[in-house]
C-alpha cells in the first residue's frame, strides 16, 4: 500500500503542510520539527512522487545529457557526475549518444526529445554557431566542451590552452625538451587546437621551438590512434624524451608501444595525459594527467538548466570549471609512488 503525505502527517501528529515543507527541504522548518517528520518517514517507508511533483509544475523531470563518445572513459565520468548531480534535484538523465555526427547533434539540438525532457545539457563536435544559432526550440540548451560559439546559451568549459601550458610546463620543469604532441586531428577539432596552441605558446615561452615533426595528428583519440601516432614518431628516427597527448587513452596505447620498444617511461620518455579517467590510475606505471574537475562541470550545467527553467538565470554565460594536474609515475617516476604525489 503506498504512503500518503496524510499518513505520515497522522503519525508524526503535524499538518500534511509540514510534512510537505519537509519533504520539498523548505529552509523554515525547525530542527526539531524535521527530525520529527523524518522519523515518521522512515518508519513508514514514505517515497514521494517525483513525477506527480514535477507534473504539478508542467515539468517532466528529466533532462537530456547528450554525448559524443560513450565509450570513452571522460565522458563515462562526466555522465556520472551529470546524474548525480541532477539526482541532488530530483531529477533523471536521459542520455544521448551523437557518435560526434553532425546530423545527430542536430536533431538532438532542434528539440528531437522536446516533449519528455526539461532541458538538455549537449557536448557538440561538429555543429557550427549556424546550426545552433536559429533553433527554435524553447527547451534550455547548456552547451559543453571547448569550441566557441558566441551563441545566447550558458557553456561550460575549462580552459584548455592554459591547461596544455600546465602540462607541457610540468615537463619543462622536469627538465624535459623535446615534447612531442600526439592527437592533432585531422580536420576541425577545436579543442585539438587549443591544445596544441597550449604545446606552442608554452615552448615558445621557455625558448625552445615548437618542431612541427614532433606532432602527430589522428583519425580518432583512442587507444590505438595514440599507439599508432607513437609508432609514426619512433619509425621516423625521433626520439623525444616527452610526450603530451590529447587524452588519456591516446597517453595509454602510446605508453603500451613505448613498452614494446624497450623504452622506459619516464626515464627515457615522460608521458602526460589528459581527463585523468580512473584507468590512468591503474596501470604498471601511473598517469600523469590533467585533470578536469568533472564533478564541477556536471554540477554547473545541471544548475544552468534548472535556471533557466526557474527564470532565474543572468544573462547567458560561459563559466569556466576548474582544473588541476595529476602528477605520477609517467613523469615522476617512483617518486611519485613513495610520496603519493597527485599534483
Amino acid at each position: 500500500m503506498r504512503v500518503s503525505l496524510k499518513d505520515v502527517a497522522a503519525h508524526a501528529g503535524v499538518s500534511i503542510k509540514t510534512v510537505s515543507n519537509v519533504v520539498n527541504n523548505y529552509q523554515h522548518v525547525t530542527p526539531a520539527m524535521r527530525e520529527r517528520v523524518q522519523r515518521s518517514i522512515d518508519a513508514l517507508g514514505y517515497r514521494p512522487n517525483l513525477a506527480a511533483r514535477h507534473l504539478r509544475k508542467g515539468r517532466t523531470g528529466i533532462i537530456a545529457l547528450a554525448l559524443p563518445e560513450l565509450g570513452n572513459p571522460y565522458f563515462a565520468e562526466l555522465a556520472a557526475a551529470v546524474i548525480d548531480a541532477a539526482a541532488t534535484h530530483d531529477y533523471i538523465v536521459l542520455l544521448d549518444h551523437t557518435g560526434g555526427h553532425r546530423e545527430q547533434e542536430l536533431l538532438v539540438s532542434q528539440g528531437f526529445r522536446a516533449r519528455v525532457i526539461d532541458g538538455l545539457i549537449l557536448s557538440p563536435i561538429e555543429l557550427e554557431s549556424e546550426d545552433l544559432r536559429d533553433r527554435d526550440e524553447n527547451v534550455p540548451l547548456v552547451l559543453l566542451g571547448e569550441r566557441d560559439y558566441d551563441l545566447p546559451y550558458d557553456h561550460i568549459a575549462i580552459d584548455n590552452v592554459a591547461a596544455a601550458r600546465a602540462a607541457v610546463r610540468h615537463l619543462l620543469d622536469l627538465g624535459r625538451r623535446e615534447i612531442a604532441f600526439i592527437g592533432a586531428r585531422q580536420g576541425r577539432s577545436e579543442p585539438a587546437q587549443l591544445r596544441v596552441r597550449g604545446w606552442r605558446e608554452e615552448l615558445s615561452a621557455a625558448g625552445l621551438p615548437a618542431d612541427d615533426g614532433l606532432v602527430a595528428a589522428t583519425e580518432g583519440w583512442g587507444h590505438a590512434d595514440g599507439a599508432a601516432a607513437m609508432t609514426r614518431i619512433l619509425d621516423a628516427g625521433r626520439r623525444p624524451d616527452a610526450i603530451f597527448a590529447y587524452n588519456d587513452p591516446m597517453a595509454i596505447g602510446a605508453m603500451r608501444v613505448l613498452h614494446e620498444r624497450g623504452l622506459r617511461v619516464p626515464e627515457d620518455i615522460a608521458v602526460v595525459g589528459f581527463d585523468d579517467v580512473v584507468e590512468g590510475r591503474f596501470g604498471a606505471v601511473t598517469l600523469t594527467s590533467v585533470s578536469p574537475d568533472k564533478e564541477a562541470i556536471g554540477r554547473l550545467a545541471v544548475e544552468s538548466v534548472l535556471a533557466r527553467l526557474g527564470g532565474e538565470a543572468p544573462e547567458p554565460r560561459r563559466v569556466w570549471a576548474d582544473y588541476r594536474l595529476a602528477a605520477r609515475e609517467s613523469t615522476l617516476g617512483r617518486a611519485a609512488r613513495e610520496d603519493g604525489a597527485e599534483g
